[in-house]
C-alpha cells in the first residue's frame, strides 16, 4: 500500500519473501502504473515497468527496462518532478503530465515507496501513479465553466438563480439585479411563492418549471421588467428536483420599445391627416360633394378615398359627387378600374358620380384598359361639372314643385 516502507532485512525468510514478491506483483501488474527504479533520487534507472505503465504510456518494459527514469517519457520537462516526490514523506501525490509513445499528453499522481535495506539504506524505489488525465481535464473544464459563468453573472444584465423543489432559492446573483435594489444572495433561502404568489403569472411559470416544464414569460417585480426562461432540474432518477432561471433586465428595452411604438401612431396619424388634407371632401353647393383628388393616384389610396366619400354621401344625403382629375398626374390600371367602381357604387346610394378634368394619359389609360365608360358622366373641368350638377338639381326641383301644385289644384 503507498506509504508502506518495504524493509529488504525483513523479507529474509521464505515466508516473508513470499509475501513481499506477492505485494510486488500486485503493483506492478494491477490496475496502477508502477515503476521500479534504482539508483539515488537524481540518477534514477529503471529496473521494472509494471502492465498498467504499459497501457498507459504506450511503451514495453524491454524498451524502458535499464534506462534513466529522466530519458523516458517519465522525464518531462519538470526535472525536479521525481526528488520531489521521493521527498514526499507519505503526503499528497504530486501529479505532472507525461507524453506517450503515440504523442498523446496524459496526466498521473504519484506517490514513493522506498525499499530499505538491513541497515535502513534505499535499495529501490517503487513510485506508483494513477492516471488522473480524465479527472484533470474534468477539473480545467469545471474551472472554464465556473470563469464562463462568472464572466456572464458579472457582466451581463442578467440573473441567475437556483430554487429546490419547493421553490425556496439557493443561489441569487447577477448583475441583472443592480437595477432592483437586490443584492446578490438576498433572497437565498426565501420561497418564491411567498415573494411573487401575488403575480400569477410568475407563480404560474415557477409552478410548471418545478413540475418539468421549460417555461418564457414576462413579468415586473422591484420596479423591473424581466424576461425569463425557467428550466427544470432533474435528478438522477428523471424526477423533477428543482428550477433554474435565467432572467434579463429588458426594462431598457421596454422603454425603447414603447417610445418606438408611440413614435409609430404619431407618424401614421400624420399620415392619415395628409391624405385626408390630399383628398379632402368639399360640399361645394347644396347636395353636391366635390373631391378633389391631386398627383400620382394608386389603388389604396383609392380605396380609402371611396370609404370616406361613400360616407360623406351617406350622411350628408348629396344628390352628386364629382372626382376632380385635374390634378393628376397618371394613375395605374387597377387604380382607373377602382374610379369606374366608384361611379358605380355611388349610384348605388342613389346619387350620381360627375368624373372632371380627365387629362389625355389618364384618358388613354381608361381606353386602353377597355373600361366601358358608357353611363359615365365625363366633363372638361370642376366648373362645367359643378354646373351641369346644379342645373340638374335646379331642374329637379323645379318639376317637383310643378308636381306638387299640379296635386294641389285637383
Amino acid at each position: 500500500m503507498p506509504g508502506t516502507v518495504l524493509r529488504m532485512d525483513q523479507v529474509a525468510g521464505p515466508d516473508e519473501l513470499e509475501v513481499a514478491t506477492s505485494y510486488m506483483n500486485a503493483v506492478l501488474n494491477g490496475p496502477f502504473i508502477a515503476v521500479e527504479c534504482t539508483g539515488d533520487a537524481d540518477d534514477l534507472e529503471i529496473a521494472a515497468w509494471s502492465a498498467g505503465a504499459e497501457r498507459l504510456l504506450g511503451y514495453t518494459a524491454e524498451e524502458v527496462i535499464g534506462r534513466r527514469l529522466a530519458d523516458t517519457a517519465l522525464g518531462g520537462a519538470d526535472v525536479d518532478l521525481w526528488r520531489r516526490v521521493c521527498d514526499g514523506r507519505g503526503g499528497a501525490p504530486l501529479s505532472a503530465e507525461h507524453r506517450r509513445k503515440d504523442g498523446r499528453v496524459v496526466a498521473c499522481a504519484w506517490v514513493h515507496e522506498p525499499m530499505r535495506g538491513a541497515e535502513g539504506q534505499v535499495m529501490r524505489r517503487l513510485f506508483i501513479g494513477q492516471d488522473v488525465t480524465d479527472r484533470g481535464r474534468l477539473a480545467e473544464a469545471s474551472r472554464d465553466d465556473s470563469i464562463i459563468l462568472r464572466s456572464i453573472l458579472d457582466h451581463v444584465p442578467i440573473a441567475a438563480c437556483k430554487y429546490d423543489r419547493d421553490g425556496v432559492f439557493t443561489h441569487h446573483d447577477g448583475k441583472g439585479l443592480e437595477n432592483s435594489g437586490v443584492k446578490p444572495g438576498a433572497l437565498i433561502g426565501k420561497n418564491v411563492f411567498d415573494l411573487y404568489g401575488s403575480s400569477p403569472e410568475a407563480a404560474d411559470g415557477m409552478r410548471r418549471a418545478l413540475a418539468g416544464e421549460i417555461v418564457e414569460n414576462q413579468v415586473e417585480t422591484h420596479g423591473v421588467t424581466w424576461r425569463s426562461w425557467l428550466l427544470p432540474v432533474f435528478d438522477e432518477r428523471g424526477a423533477p428536483d428543482g428550477a433554474v432561471s435565467v432572467t434579463f433586465d429588458i426594462t431598457e428595452m421596454k422603454r425603447k420599445e414603447v417610445e418606438l411604438q408611440a413614435r409609430l401612431d404619431m407618424i401614421q396619424a400624420q399620415q392619415q391627416v395628409i391624405r385626408a388634407l390630399s383628398t379632402p371632401i368639399i360640399e361645394v353647393w347644396d347636395r353636391v360633394l366635390t373631391l378633389p383628388m391631386v398627383g400620382v393616384v394608386d389603388s389604396l389610396r383609392t380605396s380609402e378615398v371611396m370609404d370616406s366619400l361613400l360616407d360623406a354621401i351617406s350622411s350628408k344625403g348629396a344628390r352628386f359627387a364629382i372626382l376632380d382629375l385635374t390634378g393628376v398626374d397618371a394613375v395605374d390600371t387597377k387604380t382607373a378600374s377602382y374610379l369606374i367602381e366608384m361611379v358605380r357604387a355611388i349610384r348605388l346610394l342613389g346619387a350620381e358620380g360627375v368624373i372632371t378634368g380627365i387629362r389625355s394619359n389618364v384618358a388613354q389609360t381608361m381606353i386602353a384598359l377597355g373600361l366601358d365608360l358608357s353611363g359615365i358622366i365625363t366633363m372638361g373641368n370642376l366648373r362645367a361639372g359643378l354646373k351641369l350638377c346644379i342645373q340638374r338639381i335646379n331642374g329637379a326641383d323645379a318639376a317637383a314643385a310643378n308636381g306638387s301644385r299640379r296635386a294641389e289644384a285637383r
